[in-house]
This record gives structure tokens, sequence and C-alpha cells, in this order.
């Protein structure tokens, strides 16, 4: 079960609720009433410090005392939520990443005292290392994703959204491992079973797109993106298949170019830094791939930690 208030209550003393911004660029853009959920001014600069939080304390609730270890896998902000979570609680914690995740990630990982990996050739190479070392040393594995205390705090981002806004009949929201998506969905079919729940994925990697459309996970190449949060295959056994199977309306997909624009135009119109996972669902409307006029839509704005250099670039 996600426990969605619990969650809540566990994590407040040590998140930030985040601001629902009223965008008139994308409203203007769109035709409809959008507002962004700006999980990228969250601690650690994104919404996975929630589902960090919440999946720690969880574990040091349990009977029998604390884990003696923790180990991820992460494409960078997992690892660095759960790193500050990991350093509150004074709790030993070994993070596996890809070779070329972002710097910014990185280096957050390593200020906070986890023993950093960078070792994977993908994400998905990397899942494969976190989960060997859990069963070789003893290290309590935590998915980044797969996990029901990971989802449980992912969606406390939703509740806080129609705390603020009622009305909202759409939500945007980014899938990586569907971590985010699923507890969104939880919380949104909860409050609005007619609200409308829209996955963003990436041109270049769509596993749960094609997996949808297949009636069952597939595993699919995916490309280099922008999004590198949004990258790889889920686990085969993830629990958010069938939560997405049964709760989101559908998925769109949007390209590098999207991406870019998205980013841009979120520091120029809003003054928001976002990575290009955390501007996805923004890309989304921006570059018309749904439709949402006359709609009240909330769209979220989930990470900001993107190199400086890449941010130059772009801009």
């Amino acid at each position: 079960m996600i426990d969605v208030l619990r969650a809540r209550r566990r994590i407040a003393p040590y998140v930030y609720r985040t601001p629902l911004i009223r965008s008139a660029w994308l409203s203007g853009l769109t035709g409809a009433s959008v507002t962004l959920k700006a999980e990228s001014l969250q601690r650690s600069s994104s919404f996975k410090a929630r589902g960090a939080f919440n999946a720690v304390i969880a574990r040091l609730e349990r009977p029998g005392g604390p884990p003696s270890r923790l180990v991820t896998a992460s494409a960078g902000n997992h690892g660095r939520g759960l790193a500050s979570a990991a350093k509150t609680f004074n709790l030993p914690l070994v993070v596996f990443t890809p070779k070329d995740a972002p710097a910014a990630k990185l280096d957050a990982i390593r200020r906070d005292g986890a023993d950093l990996r960078p070792e994977g050739r993908d994400y998905d190479e990397a899942e494969r290392m976190a989960k060997a070392f859990a069963a070789e040393t003893g290290a309590e594995f935590i998915s980044p994703y797969s996990d029901l205390d990971v989802i449980a705090g992912a969606a406390t981002v939703a509740l806080e959204i129609f705390e603020d806004e009622p009305a909202v009949d759409t939500l945007v929201v980014p899938i990586g491992g569907g971590g985010l998506i699923s507890g969104a969905a939880t919380v949104a079919k909860a409050i609005n079973p007619r609200c409308e729940v829209i996955g963003v994925e990436l041109d270049v990697a769509n596993a749960f797109q094609q997996s949808l459309r297949a009636g069952k996970l597939v595993e699919i190449d995916a490309g280099a993106s922008l999004a590198d949060g949004l990258g790889g295959n889920p686990d085969p056994d993830t629990i958010t298949f069938a939560i997405i199977q049964r709760l989101v309306d559908r998925i769109v997909t949007v390209s590098e170019a999207e991406l870019a624009a998205a980013v841009v135009g979120l520091v120029e119109a809003e003054h928001l830094i976002a990575e290009g996972a955390g501007a996805a669902a923004t890309a989304a409307l921006v570059g018309k791939r749904l439709d949402v006029r006359g709609r009240n839509a909330a769209v979220i704005v989930s990470g900001a930690n993107i190199d400086r250099a890449r941010l130059r670039s772009l801009l």
C-alpha cells in the first residue's frame, strides 16, 4: 500500500514544501491555465529527496534496528537525495552510477559522504552492480523507483499540488523508472478520478510507452539524451508498471530539441533552472505534444541538477 499521508508526516522536517507557480508563458502558449510545481527548488534540487527520506526513515522504524549499510543505483538525483538522507541519520551508503553521470550530481553525492562508485556503462549496468553488491555484502538495496516508500514520498508532490490548486484536471509528469508518476497518479485519481494523468518520456527512450502498447514490460535500446535522468530500462520486476497501467491515462514523448527549448524557456520566462529530465513535462507543452486548451494543467519540474557547461551551452 502507498501510504502518502504517513510519508508526509515522516519527511516534513527534512524536505521543503515547494511552490506551485502560475506560468503566463505556458498558459499563453497552450490556451490553458498552467502551473509549475517547482521541485527544482527542493532539497538536493530534485523531488527525489522526498522518496529518499521516506525510505530511510521507514527502515529506521522497522523492528530490529537500522540497516548496517545501504546501497542504491542512480542516474544521479536519487543518489544525491539518498546521500543527504543517509548523512542526516548517520547511515553508510554506497551509490552506483553511470560513468558519465553529470558532475553536478556526482559532486553532491560525494559532498554528503556517500561511497560513490561511478562505474556503470549506463544506468542499467549501475543497477545490476548495486544489486550484486547488496547480495554479496548484505547491504540493503533501495531502488530509485520500485519501492513503496520511495513512491509514497514522491506522491507527496501531487498532494501539495491539489492542496494548492484543487481545480487541477490535468497532471503532466516525467517518467524515468516510474516512481514519481506512480505516486502522483495514485494521489490524483484518489482526489479526482477524472483528472487526466499524462506521462512524458523521450523519443529516444520510451520503455513504458512501448510496454503499454505491448501489454507487458519490454526492454528498449535507449539512446543518449539531454534528459539523462530518464534513460535506461526499468527493473523487469518493477512495481511501477502495474500502477502505470492502471492509473496513467497516456504517455507522450518529447524530442531533444523540445527538451532544450523547455530548459531555455524555463530560465527565460520563469527564472527556473531545470535539468533535461526536470524540463521533460514542460517540453511536452512547448512541443505541443499535448492539447490542454481550456484545462487546468499542473506540470512537474522535477529537478535542477544540470552541469554548468551544459546549461551555458543551451542558453
